[in-house]
């Protein structure tokens, strides 16, 4: 199996506001996306967002009672300032602060937020992980 990412699949209790939500950070729904999922494209991968029954239905695990915080979805931006330019954009749009901007021990600056289905996101500039042209993160 190639060693890769390609789809994040989002269980959502309420597709229409979490469409909505992505879609007020000025992110742009896959042309194909309707009333049962909504794909967007980030760079070399995709994000999805899925009603959460279907979701666990299609894993073969209707009853089980998904994990918040058991995965954290990232964002890695250009500068330092740009962690704290991110997340006042993604609060002002109604997401939740859950750690705010801070400088890391290890150089970087990193913040968390959740999105308003409570999915954890972190943004982060870390110096020693160049961006790519189109915003994928390079391990030197």
């Amino acid at each position: 199996m190639e060693q890769r990412l390609s789809l994040v699949t989002l269980g959502v209790r309420d597709l229409n506001s979490a469409r909505a939500f992505y879609e007020s950070l000025g992110w742009e729904a896959y042309r194909e996306s309707n009333e049962h999922i909504c794909f967007f494209q980030t760079g070399c991968m995709v994000i999805g967002l899925y009603p959460l029954p279907d979701l666990l239905t299609d894993q073969g695990r209707p009853e089980a009672r998904p994990v918040a915080g058991g995965i954290t979805l990232g964002i890695n931006v250009v500068a330092r300032e740009d962690v704290d330019r991110e997340l006042a954009k993604v609060l002002e749009k109604g997401a939740t602060l859950l750690t705010p901007a801070a400088d890391t021990p290890w150089g970087g600056r990193t913040a968390y937020f959740a999105d308003p289905e409570g999915h954890p996101w972190e943004i982060t500039w870390a110096p020693m992980f160049p961006l790519g042209a189109n915003g994928a993160l390079i391990l030197p």
